[in-house]
């Protein structure tokens, strides 16, 4: 069965400044990115997913909650899915990397944070692989803790 990953990376900071990398990540089946900012902390963007697309999740500035659910049944999920909850911030150099059949779903924890989003398929091969669900599924964000580190 293929599992979310976490790929680690490092920040390196001297007199200069500092460099985040993820040098662990292989790249080699990124198609295109973008990037996903919000401007406060009360949106939450999702349930989208994709049976066939892969994503990985990078946080370039601020802190995101990623939430993670591998989808059962297509057409109606089941709604006791059990989602896999990660915290993505700037301050942490790491990505989150979703295989294909899975939904996310996220939060900013910090105002104007920004998401760094890839995938392995085109946008047209995307658009024909989309699926929505309900914001409010298998997940209570309110009660959700935030964290920002």
């Amino acid at each position: 069965m293929i599992r979310v990953e976490v790929i680690d990376g490092e920040i390196f900071t001297d007199e200069r400044g500092s460099i985040s990398s993820v040098n662990g990540f292989d790249a080699e089946d990124i198609r295109r990115f973008y990037l996903i900012q919000h401007p406060d902390t009360s949106v939450i963007r999702g349930w989208n997913a994709h049976k066939f697309e892969r994503k990985w999740f990078y946080c370039i500035k601020g802190a995101f909650t990623l939430a993670l659910v591998k989808i059962d049944r297509w057409d109606n999920p089941s709604d006791n899915l059990e989602p896999e909850i990660f915290y993505l911030s700037a301050g942490k150099s790491r990505i989150i990397a979703a295989p294909a059949g899975y939904a996310s779903c996220m939060r900013a924890d910090l105002p104007d944070s920004i998401l760094m989003v890839l995938s392995d398929k085109t946008i047209a091969e995307s658009a024909q692989d989309s699926w929505k669900f309900d914001k409010n599924l298998w997940i209570n964000w309110e009660k959700l803790e935030r964290k920002n580190d």
